[in-house]
């Protein structure tokens, strides 16, 4: 039964995914990856809220599986990152393929504490 629910969390995870980019990408008239930025750092804290409500015990670890392997697996895209950011930096950018590395390994790093965090403050 857990495989059947990160099949239809990663199938969300990846419909999500191509919404929130092309909607972000559409707003933000740049060669930036805003949309990829955006999705990989919302998976990000989406999975620290999800670990931390496991760890309180508010949840069950199917949970953690579904959304954390179905849904933010889908969701978030490294190879997407890591090609954009190639991309940027062959086509001479490389101060933005730079920030983009810099910026994403922080602000995800940074939203998956603060979605923990945030798991605190709900279920202690």
């Amino acid at each position: 039964m857990t495989w059947l629910l990160v099949v239809v969390c990663g199938m969300g995870g990846a419909v999500l995914r191509y919404l929130v980019d092309r909607a972000v990408q559409r707003r933000h008239d740049s060669a930036f990856p805003w949309g990829t930025f955006t999705v990989n750092v919302t998976g990000c804290l989406v999975l620290g809220l999800v670990t931390g409500a496991v760890a309180a015990a508010a949840v069950p670890s199917r949970v953690q599986v579904a959304l954390g392997t179905g849904l933010c697996g889908a969701l978030t895209t490294y190879s997407t990152f890591s090609y954009e950011t190639l991309r940027l930096a062959e086509g001479g950018a490389r101060l933005p393929a730079a920030a983009n590395v810099l910026a994403s390994l922080a602000a995800g790093v940074g939203a998956a504490f603060a979605g923990v965090g945030l798991a605190r403050l709900f279920w202690g």
